[in-house]
């Protein structure tokens, strides 16, 4: 399990905290109800946040990666993934492909090429 740095996590009624700013959770035990479901506990905070959702689905949203950062992660394998077959591609093919269907491989390689060499600065 880690904590995603920098996420905005819901706390329920247009609260947010920074997921790495959470220090504990704590369920409200008394006069729990609509809108009090867990105490939050935040980093330089002395008095904690009360979140109206339950802490095991903070703990989800803590610790779970936001969609967009795991598609771009996939993204960035499937063009590895083409990279690596494009390199199997001899010049003779790359022409006549080029030649026949207007498809330049080249092109297509070096946009690829760039595309995960600018993920990685």
């Amino acid at each position: 399990m880690r904590i995603q740095t920098g996420v905005l996590v819901s706390l329920g009624y247009g609260k947010y905290v920074r997921s790495d700013r959470v220090t504990a959770l704590t369920p409200i035990e008394e006069e729990r109800g609509p809108g009090r479901r867990t105490f939050v506990y935040v980093e330089n905070q002395t008095e904690p946040l009360v979140a109206s959702r339950a802490e095991d689905s903070l703990v989800r949203d803590l610790v779970r990666e936001p969609r967009e950062v795991t598609r771009a992660r996939q993204q960035q394998e499937i063009l590895r993934d083409l990279l690596d077959d494009l390199a199997s591609v001899n010049d003779t093919v790359r022409d006549i492909v080029r030649d026949r269907s207007s498809l330049d491989l080249n092109i297509i390689e070096r946009r690829a090429r760039d595309a995960v060499d600018d993920a990685v600065d």
